[in-house]
């Protein structure tokens, strides 16, 4: 079935069990140290089939705290031996990402950064950091190659000096952050000097077994472009200072680009990848939206690359490698790209998840593989076919009860069904299709079409039901940040609800519509575009201060807003709010502003689309909980709230029975 992708890899001295690797990236899981939960999550990856996974950014230097504790403290090393016996007892290569963030580094005890010019971050505050003296400069030099010297004694075989990303290293290599007039600035060979001198450092200080390779990429300024990085490639290459290359694309001036979103074709970086590519003499690795194993063998048939980075879908999926070896490709779990919980996870709760695998950063409590052995099988009548509902139905059968599924609509996937339909979004349906295929596999009983109250329940004589029914649109009018004056009008026959557009026959062209959007997350955003992509003229407006502040942390905003300003038809309306539907159409005024007065203005409106916090539909729960029939709220029925937190809900209710 494959022809490259499962083939062994030899670099240096080292042999790697396929074409698979997971780039480095932060989990939050070893904040305070190298504990169980970290290992667990990078031993159910080695489980699954991976070859080699970069272990996330270990700081090199006090001036640069990363996400692992430093190299020095003794306590690290023993979590590190007993992750490298842990993953390479089944099979998986560790190799150590070193790093120093220069001016992109947060430092907790607010002292200032360092770099290689005075030039500020673009995200962490505007502070310019210290210009790097020859002392500092040899400090940190140093400092890599201490790294390096002691990761090799704990069992990592292999380590990558971190050159992309805009971190210290691109930030000496682009003109942009380097103004120096020193022998480490000017023109290419001196800028290309300190991760020449980095990399003869590491090379001295571990054995000639120790594999080492760098990771690059164009940063998106405008001023360090591929071919001119294609130049350092050479020098390093020709030097023999590196065993492979990690190709990468973009940083912190282009975050978006950086990470993948749902818009993004597989492969997206391989064509910035290319200079870099023809460069090297050795193995290079790339990265760059690949959630299929097929998608990884036709990117090294191709000879783009040698070996190819999964690190969100095997997030999605950890056995990922090893199912689609044994042609089961139908039953991985998909990654849907959409970053609310991998990286949104890290940026709201410090520590990595999954939207569509509830067991990411939790594997010693909710894998699959700990699904708890049942004493008796029961009847688990579960209540709606959404995510929530089909995850419960899925586990309740794995674990070997009989599950019975109703869903009042003809099909299932719940209100992913009406997100699907929204531009670049149609992968989140993807997860959907997914459940819908195991629960079939798996045996559960699935009713459509059938809408079932609690006397029909009972009949059923269940011993445990889960309702899963999901929430609806208020469409009340009453806003998050001013309850005590709900939009007025909410009768008029203009205003509908986000679900109504979706689910309906796409709007006429022509047609004015004002979206109102009091939550602030991807729901409005998608309704926005969907109307835009029907021809309609749409002003947006939104009580926050930023445009969907809560998908801010996927670093997908600035391309939605790309997007939606390519129409010609999107008028943004920031920190406002809704008076009244009435009249031409809608009546708003600042937020920051008292209502009554005539400050407001009047935005025409063919239609009015509310989006507000839903209502959890609980009353067949009530109703069950009147007839004394035992049962449990998952997902919105509970509370609505986000894809994710409705899978996860789903499988501990039925992971309890």
């Amino acid at each position: 079935m494959f022809t490259h992708v499962d083939k062994l890899l030899t670099i240096r001295n080292l042999t790697l069990r396929n074409r698979i690797f997971r780039s480095a990236h932060a989990t939050g899981l070893a904040f305070h140290g190298v504990f169980d939960d970290f290992i667990a999550y990078h031993e159910a990856r080695a489980r699954g089939g991976v070859a080699l996974s970069f272990l996330e950014i270990m700081s090199v230097h006090p001036s640069s705290p990363g996400f692992l504790p430093s190299f020095k403290l003794p306590a690290v090393e023993d979590g590190y031996r007993r992750l490298v016996d842990a993953a390479g007892g089944q099979g998986m290569a560790l190799f150590q990402q070193l790093w120093h963030g220069g001016h992109n580094s947060i430092n907790y005890e607010g002292l200032p950064t360092w770099s290689a010019s005075d030039v500020p971050s673009p995200s962490w505050g505007g502070a310019p950091p210290i210009p790097m003296t020859k002392g500092m400069i040899d400090d940190v030099i140093g400092g890599f190659a201490d790294a390096a010297r002691t990761i090799e004694s704990w069992g990592i075989q292999g380590a990558e000096v971190h050159a992309g990303h805009n971190y210290l290293v691109q930030q000496f290599l682009q003109p942009a952050t380097n103004r120096r007039e020193d022998e480490y600035g000017g023109s290419l060979e001196n800028r290309a000097r300190f991760l020449i001198e980095v990399l003869q450092a590491v090379r001295s200080a571990v054995s000639p077994d120790f594999v080492l390779g760098v990771r690059m990429g164009e940063s998106e300024t405008g001023t360090s472009d591929a071919e001119e990085l294609a130049q350092v490639v050479r020098m390093i290459d020709d030097r023999g200072l590196i065993d492979f290359l990690d190709a990468t694309h973009a940083g912190y001036y282009a975050l978006g680009k950086c990470i993948a979103g749902p818009h993004d074709a597989f492969g997206y970086q391989l064509e910035h990848n290319a200079p870099l590519r023809k460069a090297a003499s050795v193995p290079v690795f790339v990265i760059g939206r690949f959630r299929t194993m097929e998608e990884a063998d036709q990117t090294i048939r191709s000879g783009e690359a040698d070996m190819v980075g999964m690190t969100r879908a095997t997030i999605a999926d950890p056995d990922l490698v090893n199912k689609s070896l044994a042609g089961k490709i139908d039953q991985v779990r998909p990654c849907i790209a959409c970053a609310q919980d991998c990286i949104g996870g890290l940026m709201t709760k410090q520590r990595i998840g999954c939207v569509v695998n509830p067991a990411v950063g939790e594997e010693r409590t909710l894998s699959e593989t700990l699904l708890p052995a049942i004493s008796s099988r029961k009847r688990v009548v579960i209540v709606g076919g959404g995510p929530s509902g089909m995850e419960a139905a899925r586990i309740a059968a794995a674990r070997g009860h009989e599950a019975i599924l109703f869903e009042a609509e003809p099909d299932l996937g719940g209100a992913v069904k009406m997100a699907a339909r929204s531009p670049t979004r149609e992968g989140i349906g993807d997860i959907s299709v997914w459940l819908q295929d195991e629960i079939f596999r798996s045996g559960v009983d699935v009713r459509l079409s059938s809408y079932v109250d609690a006397s029909e329940i009972a009949a059923l004589e269940p011993d445990h039901v889960i309702v899963a029914t999901g929430s609806w649109p208020r469409l009340d009018g009453v806003l998050a940040t001013f309850p005590a004056a709900p939009i007025k009008g909410m009768d008029d026959p203009r205003v509908t609800s986000s679900y109504e557009v979706m689910a309906g026959p796409p709007p006429a062209p022509g047609r004015r519509v004002v979206v109102i959007d009091d939550v602030g997350h991807f729901e409005a955003v998608g309704v926005a575009e969907f109307l835009l992509a029907h021809g309609a003229e749409v002003t947006f407006v939104t009580r926050h201060i930023s445009f969907a502040p809560y998908i801010e942390m996927t670093y997908q905003n600035d391309h939605h807003l790309r997007r939606l300003a390519r129409y010609g038809r999107f008028d943004l309306r920031l920190r406002t709010r809704a008076l009244e539907v009435g009249g031409p159409g809608v009546s708003v005024i600042p937020t920051y502003q008292e209502a009554g007065g005539n400050e407001g203005d009047m935005l025409p409106a063919d239609m009015v689309v509310v989006i507000t916090a839903n209502a959890p539909s609980r009353q067949l729960y009530d109703e069950l909980r009147e007839k004394g029939i035992s049962a449990e709220l998952a997902g919105d029925a509970l509370s609505p709230r986000y894809l994710g937190m409705a899978i996860r809900e789903g499988r501990k209710a039925a992971w309890a029975i």
